[in-house]
């Protein structure tokens, strides 16, 4: 079989898609392919100064393209209402929850939640839940989220999901990667039982060369580790360009299945698209019950018109 390229990504003119953290590594790869094969792209970014070099740069990499920006904090629910309430396109055809952090010192959101899981899964469920009803209004909708081969690190610990009991920071990131495969989870199994055809997908991109994984080690002043994973970055990593075809295949190619999980076919480093390994505790359907009514209680977003 040929490798699933970005060359195959169906044409996407007449359709809408909003990816978050697009302004630089996979969410900008992913927006400027869906732009070059004719979507509406929305760049939401924290960044204005960030997110609108992006924007520009895409539109200069794809002239014609219908791009735009539009801030958004998934560290600040404000926002993220904010960002929805104003959100234009009546229609919504890809949701792609992109944006993240990584293996952070220990912070908190606007809100009070620990940073990783308030922005990687809380910001995501409530940005979800507030565009649903523009989601099911579209025929052929898919939200996908971005989770990582690195949340078999850890399962989430639903009585101390704020991770205040003890806080380390790579368990931090893969209990709040695990939670965007439970979501997607939850999502699908809520979505197949209301008989929608919105399809929830999860994709990761493998070990690929972004900004991502310096922040950390840069926020915590550990110079000597941010060497470190830059050499094994600069070494082993695959492209921004690569790292984003699982997203892409799992946004756009004919036949995805809802609950599915896409990433690189090479032990789930690198290499094409293809169906990933995931822990069993993300298809657990008591626990991603449990975590939806935890989010929901967190965020004080509810999914109207999905059935439990």
């Amino acid at each position: 079989m040929t490798a699933w390229t970005a060359s195959d990504i169906p044409g996407q003119s007449g359709r809408t898609a909003l990816v978050t953290g697009a302004n630089s590594g996979i969410g900008y790869v992913t927006a400027r392919e869906l732009a070059r094969r004719g979507a509406r792209v929305t760049l939401a970014c924290r960044s204005e100064e960030r997110g609108r070099a992006a924007t520009e740069r895409l539109l200069a990499e794809v002239p014609g393209a219908a791009a735009e920006f539009r801030r958004l904090d998934l560290g600040d629910l404000a926002s993220v209402r904010e960002f929805a309430a104003s959100y234009e396109p009546e229609r919504l055809d890809l949701l792609i929850n992109n944006a993240g952090v990584m293996a952070l010192p220990y912070r908190r959101t606007a809100d009070g939640f620990e940073t990783q899981f308030g922005v990687n899964h809380l910001g995501h469920f409530a940005l979800t839940g507030l565009l649903l009803p523009r989601l099911l209004d579209t025929p052929g909708a898919r939200v996908v989220s971005v989770s990582s081969f690195l949340h078999a690190l850890a399962n989430i610990d639903i009585g101390d999901l704020n991770s205040e009991l003890h806080y380390r920071r790579w368990i931090a990131y893969g209990r709040s990667k695990s939670a965007n495969l439970l979501f997607v989870h939850e999502l699908a199994r809520r979505l197949t039982a209301t008989g929608s055809d919105v399809v929830a997908a999860a994709a990761h991109p493998g070990y690929a060369s972004t900004n991502l994984h310096g922040v950390g080690p840069r926020m915590s002043g550990r110079r000597n580790a941010g060497r470190l994973i830059a050499l094994a970055t600069r070494a082993f990593a695959q492209s921004a360009e690569a790292g984003a075809l699982p997203t892409l295949y799992a946004a756009t190619a004919p036949g995805v299945r809802p609950d599915s999980f896409t990433g690189p076919a090479l032990l789930g480093v690198r290499g094409a698209p293809a169906r990933s390994w995931r822990t069993p505790w993300t298809v657990d359907d008591v626990a991603g019950d449990r975590l939806w009514a935890a989010s929901e209680g967190l965020t004080g977003v509810t999914y109207e018109g999905l059935k439990p």
